[in-house]
């Protein structure tokens, strides 16, 4: 991997930023994804999530000095609120509280809110998040070796993304085929916390999948 290059304040200007405004966009999306869980699970009513990631996601794109702060404040309330919802759901599984339909509902919502969640942190730590990586020119030092970083500059050069760097779709489609797979796939994962991550978001999955889903599936 190429060593860390900042990037001189004179060329700092025809240096794209990276957008943040996706991984607002998914932060918020959990929050409404939780609006269609059943009322049991959540830890308060539906709309105060939403409102509460939905404000500090936009204040994370309006407020520059504090937006990493406030986005990984985002982040973290709907980490909450998929635990939060996972437990009680497993809570009402084993007491055989809940209707059948209920919980397939539920457990294919909460697969969604998990991939997501876990997409946004991937982005958000990842070599230093979206702002951190903008100030250098190429990705390096992060925590997932991602395909195109294992090619040459020559042959990166033949295939016209010598200047690749990961965006948010990347840290989803890594985060999809975890909880799909419940193991990276294309991604080697190299830093210790993103192997933690990503034990916890697959054991998520398979709780949600293997116990929660199939025991619906024998109810009904």
């Amino acid at each position: 991997m190429s060593a860390r290059r900042s990037i001189p304040l004179e060329q700092a200007a025809e240096v794209s930023k990276e957008p943040r405004w996706p991984g607002a966009v998914a932060v918020v999306s959990v929050g409404l994804l939780n609006l269609f869980l059943p009322a049991s699970l959540s830890a308060g009513p539906g709309w105060l999530a939403v409102g509460v990631v939905a404000g500090l996601a936009i204040s994370a794109l309006l407020i520059e000095r504090w937006h990493v702060w406030l986005g990984h404040a985002a982040a973290a309330v709907a980490t909450f609120e998929l635990g939060y919802s996972l437990w009680v759901l497993v809570t009402d599984l084993t007491e055989h509280r809940g209707h059948p339909t209920d919980i397939l509902r539920a457990a294919l919502l909460l697969w969604s809110m998990n991939v997501i969640v876990f997409a946004c942190w991937y982005w958000r730590l990842d070599a230093g998040g979206p702002s951190r990586r903008s100030r250098h020119e190429v990705y390096c030092g992060g925590a997932f070796l991602f395909p195109y970083l294992t090619l040459s500059r020559e042959r990166c050069r033949e295939l016209g993304v010598e200047d690749w760097r990961p965006q948010f779709i990347d840290y989803l489609f890594l985060a999809f085929n975890t909880s799909t797979a419940f193991s990276p796939t294309d991604v080697p994962v190299l830093s210790a916390w993103a192997k933690v991550l990503m034990m916890t978001q697959a054991s998520i999955a398979l709780v949600t999948l293997a116990m929660v889903a199939a025991r619906a599936v024998n109810i009904l």
